[in-house]
């Protein structure tokens, strides 16, 4: 399955305005948060590959799966890769990030 996100940065620009880091936590973990670096473009990105995930299992954010159930890691070459709850019986997740001008995109697929 497939799922994809487009995010308006000035949308999580406004999020981190008006609540601050308390904000971010509301869907990112601390290392998510640390990882991003503070960079709103960064931060978009990781809110549309979450999106993506859930929409790529059929779920959307909500009561079956959580933001903070999903989690983003970097590798080494700062390549974003994602990690889901087991019950969702998924082997591995592929997620790609892009932004540009105004707007964050994110895609991911999966394969059980």
């Amino acid at each position: 399955m497939i799922g994809i996100d487009l995010v308006k940065i000035s949308r999580i620009e406004n999020l981190i305005a008006k609540f601050g880091e308390k904000g971010l936590r509301r869907f990112l973990s601390e290392a998510e948060i640390e990882s991003s670096k503070n960079r709103v473009e960064t931060v978009a990105g990781y809110w549309a590959v979450k999106e993506a995930v859930s929409k790529s299992l059929k779920t959307g954010i909500g009561k079956e799966l959580s933001f903070h159930e999903i989690e983003i890691y970097k590798d080494s070459k700062n390549a974003p890769f994602v990690k889901v709850p087991q019950r969702f019986g998924i082997s591995e997740i592929a997620v790609s990030i892009t932004h540009d001008g105004d707007y964050a995109i994110a895609v991911a697929t999966y394969k059980k």
